[in-house]
């Protein structure tokens, strides 16, 4: 059929497309308040490139494939991560990045899991755990905004590898995989996968208090970042099944998770990028959307103008230099009414000859019907308030 979408694609359009638009707004402002610069990544690289890392992570092994006319094997990026091996080079340290785009994984799809996602990053090259604290006070400022309630759960690789050993379990890299399915799978069926690699003990151990975990080596840079995080006043909670399915990872790992969606919010956390210590965390905005609670209603102010088109254009062009957003239209009042209706503008105003007569314009509030005779400047300053 023409036009039809590919599955696990979609269109954003109207008060979806503006809420989401809002949301872009909200995150930018924040990451540069955090002393983020912006960046764009190409949408293609070479396959080999994007395939840099551990084979069998998921995210890499779901990813599309393409090939030009010179037969070059080509593929669309899953992340933004591997790319700043590119981007960081000869940048001075720490380089503070954040970046929003989309990212794609040939994978299936669900509810909350599409194969476009509008990815949302930020990330420290050359970065401490005072920079982990720095980006989780940074994610709970967003989320406040957004009136999200979400909690920050956090782990460690090192925590994590280190109780591997001296459990004296093999096949590190695939345990912490499976571990991290236990959200999707939940615990029944992850304990029977670990059995085929003699760690099922670990989901008993994991369940154990904090305390317990105090002995192992690798527990102090848990307990650095739990202090770091408390000069943020930001709460985080110590998860030690908390795994993170990229093996990238190697030092702290971090989720953001809400009990209105089984999915995480924000996953993140600390890898090397040229052999440089970082931290990076990311969200789709997908389900930022679909939890943020806003009422992203059309700001566009309709002028109609009713033989004035001249005056009309003028008022639009001071209108536009104060900010405020507005379209104008020429002809029928009744169906420039209509159109206003539609997009549930929120004030029209009505530009005729007895409006010019006066050196007024008529603005009518759409949702209570109420109309005022108001001069351009009081207009402006109506529609700005």
């Amino acid at each position: 059929m023409t036009g039809e979408l590919v599955k696990g694609f979609k269109d954003f359009i109207g008060e979806e497309a503006r809420k989401r638009e809002w949301i872009k707004d909200i995150l930018i402002r924040k990451f540069r308040l955090y002393g983020f610069e912006p960046a764009e990544t190409p949408i293609i690289e070479f396959e080999d490139f994007v395939k840099q890392g551990e084979q069998e992570d998921e995210a890499i092994s779901d990813i599309f494939k393409l090939e030009d006319k010179g037969k070059r094997k080509l593929a669309l990026r899953y992340e933004f991560t591997f790319q700043l091996k590119r981007t960081s080079q000869n940048k001075k340290m720490p380089y503070k990045r954040y970046q929003i785009g989309e990212v794609f994984r040939d994978e299936p799809t669900s509810a909350n899991r599409v194969r476009q996602i509008t990815q949302c990053d930020v990330d420290v090259i050359g970065s401490t755990i005072k920079d982990e604290a720095e980006i989780l006070a940074l994610i709970s400022e967003i989320l406040k905004e957004l009136k999200i309630k979400a909690i920050i759960y956090f782990n460690n690789r090192k925590l994590l590898n280190e109780i591997l050993d001296k459990e004296g379990i093999k096949d590190k890299a695939q345990v912490i995989r499976e571990i991290d399915k236990l959200d999707k799978l939940g615990e029944k069926e992850v304990k029977a996968n670990l059995k085929k690699y003699k760690a099922e003990k670990l989901l008993a151990l994991f369940k154990k208090p904090e305390s317990f975990f105090e002995k192992y080596d690798s527990y102090k840079e848990i307990k650095e970042l739990k202090d770091s995080c408390k000069e943020y006043n930001v709460a985080v909670n110590f998860q030690p099944s908390l795994a993170r399915g990229l093996s990238y990872y190697n030092g702290s790992i971090f989720e953001i998770k809400t009990e209105e969606m089984k999915e995480s919010l924000f996953g993140g956390g600390s890898y090397l990028i040229n052999n440089i210590q970082s931290t990076g965390i990311s969200c789709g905005l997908e389900r930022l959307s679909f939890l943020a609670k806003v009422d992203a209603k059309d700001a566009r102010i309709l002028i109609i103008s009713i033989g004035q088109d001249e005056k009309s254009v003028s008022l639009a062009e001071s209108m536009r230099k104060n900010n405020i957003p507005c379209l104008v239209m020429f002809g029928k009042i009744s169906k420039a009414l209509e159109f206003a209706n539609s997009y549930q503008l929120p004030y029209v105003i009505f530009l005729g000859e007895e409006e010019a007569k006066k050196k007024k314009a008529k603005l009518r509030n759409m949702k209570s019907g109420e109309e005022k005779m108001l001069s351009e400047k009081e207009l402006i300053d109506v529609l700005k308030a």
